[in-house]
């Protein structure tokens, strides 16, 4: 088999494959008896029909059609690993003939592949990292974490204003277009924390400013995306009419941290020994988190070196596989998505665009890696690839190698070595800066997929508290899983 590769604008390649007469002779032999053994002919042993009675019974392009078609399928992934091909996009194949008998075969294919972007500098990254062990902040910090579990209320003064951030109880009646009380909003006595997002906006600014035993009502439309306290009566009623009395105005108030509070609440002999054991704790924490934190800020910093932009194919591959994990996730968790949003405070249209924003980030940071593992030679070597097999467990990784291979999928398995050398080589050359805590400008990169060892953001490293599923880079997309590739069918798409 002998493969043509002619560079096309926008990222496009066409490959032209061409198979010599002798091995189209072989595949058009070897389907005749195929066919001779599969199917019944009248007067013929098993095995024996000779060509014309097959022509004859199955039509005179039946095996040549058969035969262009395995050739075509069978040959194309080999022809993409041939030539070092990385497609983002499914092959368009060129209209063509069927095979003949004694003659070669060529057939061409078009697909989109990655583009080679360029770094504006190839010199060590410089990021900034947390200092290690445990600061005072850092515990004071957990101390704060520890109060605020343990908190409690008191009433405030009547004369107190409701705030956009207040604690209140208060009486709710509620009724939708037609006039009907809606049995589960209305209330006699509820408490609510404004600013939680379990109304709409507009509900929370109908009571700011109001204060003890006053009244408000006022109306609501139905949201296109209601939060959760309304999400029971989307498309039932089109407006919601409010009556809500303030009840009393609460304040939140925090124990204070005594050597008697922490004995019998905590379980420790005094303030000074839990504030020994947590900072301990957040020693042991950051040791264990710092090389993700570290991976984490070197692919921000190289990914902002990038020139040009990853094409739309890499990211709606990140963000096809961003919303399986999170969903996966979610799923493990036993949360639906209504209680995610309404504990992160998000609208579905917010967490559509974070995915994207999550995706267009990690597509930048695969073709940066690229970028450096070409410029610096990181190559992934056949004893490299073989190795990711054997790390699978796999009993034959030399076949399992060759059914990928087969599949045209060996590609991803030569990526997530090199972006993974690739990212080793960053880490060690990194130019490091050791910060406080609170000192580092924070950068929201949501993340989760990527075809290089990714770790968690800087940011949820450090806190280890953000509850965003989605938030979260997942690491390197091995190609070496346990389970077997399933076979593509023709024209299938050999994910990036």
């Amino acid at each position: 088999m002998e493969t043509k590769v002619e560079a096309l604008q926008d990222n496009r390649t066409k490959v032209t494959v061409t198979v010599d007469a002798k091995d189209i002779d072989a595949r058009i032999k070897k389907t005749y008896k195929d066919f001779a053994h599969k199917y019944n002919f009248p007067g013929f042993r098993k095995g024996k029909a000779p060509r014309p009675i097959i022509d004859n019974a199955l039509g005179k392009d039946a095996v040549l059609a058969t035969v262009t078609d395995d050739l075509v399928n069978g040959s194309y992934p080999l022809a993409i690993d041939d030539c070092g091909l990385y497609p983002v996009s499914k092959p368009e194949f060129d209209e063509t003939d069927l095979v003949e008998g004694g003659k070669p075969f060529s057939f061409s294919f078009t697909v989109a592949v990655k583009p080679e972007l360029e770094l504006s500098g190839y010199d060590p990254v410089e990021i900034k990292l947390p200092a290690e062990g445990a600061s005072d902040k850092d515990v004071e910090d957990q101390i704060d974490a520890l109060r605020e579990h343990y908190y409690s209320f008191e009433d405030c003064s009547a004369a107190t204003k409701v705030k956009a951030d207040s604690h209140i109880d208060l009486a709710m009646k509620a009724t939708d277009d037609k006039g009907e009380e809606i049995p589960s909003l209305t209330t006699e006595n509820r408490p609510y924390s404004l600013g939680g997002n379990l109304f709409p906006p507009e509900f929370d600014e109908q009571l700011v400013g109001l204060k003890k035993g006053q009244t408000t009502t006022f109306s609501i439309d139905m949201p296109d995306d209601p939060p959760i306290m309304l999400a029971a009566l989307s498309g039932k009623t089109s407006k919601i009419d409010f009556e809500v009395e303030v009840k009393v105005v609460k304040k939140k108030i925090l124990p204070e941290v005594t050597d008697e509070w922490v004995k019998e609440t905590i379980g420790f002999d005094d303030v000074a020994s839990m504030r020994s054991t947590i900072a301990d704790s957040i020693a042991q924490q950051k040791s264990a988190m710092m090389p993700r934190i570290k991976e984490n800020a070197v692919l921000v910093a190289v990914a902002e070196r990038l020139e040009g932009e990853a094409p739309e194919s890499m990211r709606e591959e990140a963000e096809s596989t961003l919303i399986q994990d999170f969903f996966q996730q979610l799923q493990s968790q036993n949360m639906s998505f209504d209680l995610y949003l309404a504990q992160q405070g998000m609208t579905p249209d917010q967490f559509k665009e974070d995915v994207k924003l999550q995706a267009a980030d990690i597509a930048a940071q695969d073709l940066a890696l690229d970028a450096w593992a070409r410029h610096f030679g990181l190559e992934a070597t056949e004893e490299d690839v073989l190795a990711e097999f054997a790390k699978s467990g796999a009993e034959k990784p030399e076949a399992l190698k060759a059914e990928w291979r087969e599949n045209g999928q060996l590609h991803l398995v030569r990526q997530g070595v090199s972006r993974t050398k690739a990212v080793m080589d960053l880490m060690e050359k990194a130019v490091v800066t050791e910060v406080e805590p609170g000192a580092q400008d924070e950068k929201k990169k949501p993340a989760k997929k990527a075809s290089s060892k990714k770790a968690a953001k800087a940011d949820e490293a450090q806190d280890n508290g953000d509850k965003k599923p989605a938030a979260k880079k997942a690491s390197s997309k091995k190609a070496t899983e346990k389970k077997q590739p399933e076979k593509q069918e023709e024209g299938s798409e050999a994910a990036e």
